[in-house]
């Protein structure tokens, strides 16, 4: 397999669970600001949405949407229990997750990466997400991973995105359940290994 990337973007969350799985993968690096693979090639060309995650696979067939990587790569290896058993109650809890955090902390994060927007748009965007980290942080409690005990996709997701938060000026150490989690989810081998193919190791690693 291989997975089209870009350092510290959402399909750090799929590099996670590759290295969760164990299988093996190849990287491509994906410039997203010229939409240029690492050996020069049109990103676009290859994805006409021009953003990563990307999943090729053994056959040649491209999978998108971090979401829907996350749950293909968790099926391939069903005994690492990375994903709930498709049809239970606890599969669609799992989905509810990540659609949580795609469309209400994911997407939060984009306006604010944006240079252009005025201060009082910035100020409402972080006032929204703010609002949906508190949530968060409910739900979590003191669980050290979000559907219990058990290490899935989703937390592989929500660990990247939580991470962004020192990209834009948000203080996580106001929600110390997430702070605490975040510290959890990084010491994990596979977090480790995923940070230091990426070089985030120094700047993501929260000790």
């Amino acid at each position: 397999m291989k997975l089209y990337y870009s350092p510290g973007a959402c399909s750090l969350a799929p590099h996670i669970v590759l290295n969760e799985i164990d299988v093996p993968y190849t990287l491509v690096e994906v410039n997203l600001r010229t939409k240029k693979t690492q050996d020069g090639s049109d990103f676009h060309a290859i994805h006409s949405k021009g953003y990563v995650p990307l999943l090729e696979l053994e056959d040649g067939q491209r999978l998108s949407e971090c979401g829907a990587v996350l749950l293909y790569l968790a099926d391939l290896a069903p005994h690492r229990r990375l994903a709930t058993a498709d049809g239970t109650l606890e599969r669609y809890r799992l989905q509810e997750w990540l659609s949580f955090i795609a469309c209400e902390l994911h997407k939060q994060f984009s306006p604010l990466y944006d240079e252009t927007p005025a201060e009082a748009i910035k100020k409402r965007q972080v006032e929204e997400l703010a609002r949906c980290l508190d949530w968060t942080a409910e739900q979590l409690g003191r669980r050290l991973c979000l559907t219990g005990g058990a290490f899935t996709v989703a937390d592989a997701y929500l660990f990247t995105v939580l991470n962004w938060c020192r990209d834009v000026s948000i203080n996580l150490g106001a929600w110390p359940q997430l702070t605490a989690y975040v510290a959890n989810i990084a010491a994990r081998p596979s977090v480790q290994t995923t940070l230091r193919k990426e070089n985030l190791l120094e700047s993501w690693a929260i000790r």
